[in-house]
């Protein structure tokens, strides 16, 4: 049998990878489902018992719904800050990233937690990579838009 040549053996793998990546997305989105469903579970029983401990029970099989993937933060951050035709506020590019990641809009306590994600995603952005760069907003709010590195010669 004839030996398979390097170029075969790169597509193999190249193939093998791509499978991989596509079970990974699958898996990803079975345990943002289940992460979801169990959610619903435990606040229709805070319905009935309000002060049910669930620490009682075992403790959480999964990470909090609003845990993000490696760089997925980044990468909503900056695809919006791309398609927007202006600066945007951090709280416009939070209620976006929640929207994006299926997280609920309306939950004031996880708003509040991502907005403050935002703005340390926004400041690494642009203290560390030099991508973003802050205007003043409205009140405390900062408004937010990509670099322009054409007008900085870069």
């Amino acid at each position: 049998m004839k030996a398979p040549t390097l170029d075969q053996m790169v597509a193999g793998l190249i193939a093998k990878r791509t499978e991989i990546a596509a079970q990974i997305e699958a898996l990803q989105r079975q345990v943002k489902a289940a992460v979801g469903q169990f959610d619903r579970v435990e606040a229709t029983i805070r319905i009935f018992k309000p002060d049910m401990d669930f620490g009682d029970l075992s403790t959480r099989p999964v990470p909090p719904a609003h845990n993000a993937f490696k760089g997925e933060v980044m990468r909503i951050l900056l695809t919006t800050l791309r398609e927007a035709a202006g600066p945007l506020s951090t709280a416009h590019l939070t209620e976006v990233l929640m929207r994006a990641r299926g997280l609920p809009v309306e939950d004031r306590k996880l708003r509040k937690t991502m907005l403050e994600r935002v703005g340390s995603s926004l400041n690494s952005l642009k203290r560390k990579k030099g991508l973003v760069r802050s205007l003043p907003g409205m009140g405390q709010m900062l408004m937010w838009e990509l670099e322009d590195f054409t007008a900085k010669g870069r």
